[in-house]
């Protein structure tokens, strides 16, 4: 949860810069402009009102119609105030409804662009595609600068994916599921090769969130029923150092550790692509294979992984 402060860049510093040379020119323009207004308003254009009744009756409907807008942006703002209130309240970062658009991505550019380098990385995800492969991912270059990744993917031959991919619809399939994994699992191993702290379990329930901890900053979707979780909208909650009670980052990072500490979830062994279960004491129970081919690596046909509740005899492998 600690990461290292970023500098600010000479970019963002000069356009700081410009931004408070325009305020301060336009606050001295109006400041000089007022009393040259009020001469004309007075000496000028009220002689004017007082002989043209007609002239008196569009001045009369235009302050009318200035002042009904100032009620309701005095309004606007008012409640806008509370909602910026609450959105402090939680530690609400950023969000966003659904699909991406070029203005959500822009968004989102400049909050990665902001985040310090995060020594830690903690994912809880459904197959991890849309994090570590797709080229429209923004935190996977994020994530480069992370040494310690800790990930939870769902079982590709669990009982909660198959669940989760009955609910959607039908181009999507269980196979399509299984070569994301792949995919991601191939990513996590190239991570681990460059000399990053790489360690992936896998869940077996049906997923709930999908949660990705980086540094101060937490992403967070609902893995709704029926619906893929990269059009769900999702929110950014950040860190509040000043109160760690406030704000929904806490309780979300959290939420990982807890499902991360859970003993049911298995390690995948990356060299032997098997799944490594352990006891509550943390020692070695039992292997499984992984139940999806990686780099050719398959499983034997009619084989059945062990259910959530049940593990391997210590020392026995499933295969044998």
């Amino acid at each position: 949860m600690h990461d290292s402060t970023r500098p600010k860049g000479l970019l963002p510093s000069l356009r700081d810069i410009v931004s408070h040379g325009i305020i301060t020119l336009l606050a001295v323009a109006i400041a000089f402009s007022l009393p040259q207004a009020a001469r004309y308003i007075l000496y000028e254009w009220w002689p004017l009102v007082e002989r043209d009744a007609n002239l008196l009756l569009a001045t009369e409907i235009g302050m009318a119609s200035v002042l009904v807008l100032l009620f309701n942006f005095a309004k606007i703002v008012w409640d806008n105030r509370q909602r910026v209130a609450m959105a402090k309240l939680t530690a609400l970062a950023y969000a966003r409804n659904g699909r991406r658009n070029w203005l959500s991505r822009r968004r989102e550019r400049a909050l990665v662009k902001r985040l310090s380098a995060a020594r830690d990385a903690y994912i809880l995800t459904l197959t991890g595609y849309d994090t570590f492969v797709e080229d429209s991912s923004l935190l996977r270059a994020a994530l480069q600068s992370a040494y310690e990744i800790r990930v939870l993917l769902v079982n590709p031959v669990g009982a909660g994916l198959r669940r989760r991919v009955d609910a959607l619809p039908a181009d999507i399939t269980l196979l399509s599921f299984h070569k994301e994994i792949e995919a991601s699992i191939a990513y996590l191993a190239e991570l681990r090769k460059a000399g990053k702290n790489i360690t992936l379990k896998f869940y077996e329930q049906e997923p709930f969130w999908k949660v990705i901890v980086l540094g101060d900053h937490v992403w967070v979707q609902h893995c709704h029923t029926g619906f893929e979780v990269k059009h769900q909208p999702e929110y950014v909650f950040a860190l509040q150092r000043h109160n760690l009670r406030e704000g929904l980052y806490v309780p979300f990072y959290m939420h990982f550790l807890e499902q991360w500490n859970q003993p049911c979830h298995p390690e995948y062994d990356f060299d032997s692509n098997e799944l490594v279960y352990r006891d509550g004491a943390g020692n070695e129970c039992g292997r499984a294979a992984l139940g999806v081919p990686i780099n050719g690596a398959g499983f034997p046909a009619g084989f059945a992984p062990p259910a959530p509740d049940e593990k391997p005899a210590a020392g026995a492998h499933p295969l044998t």
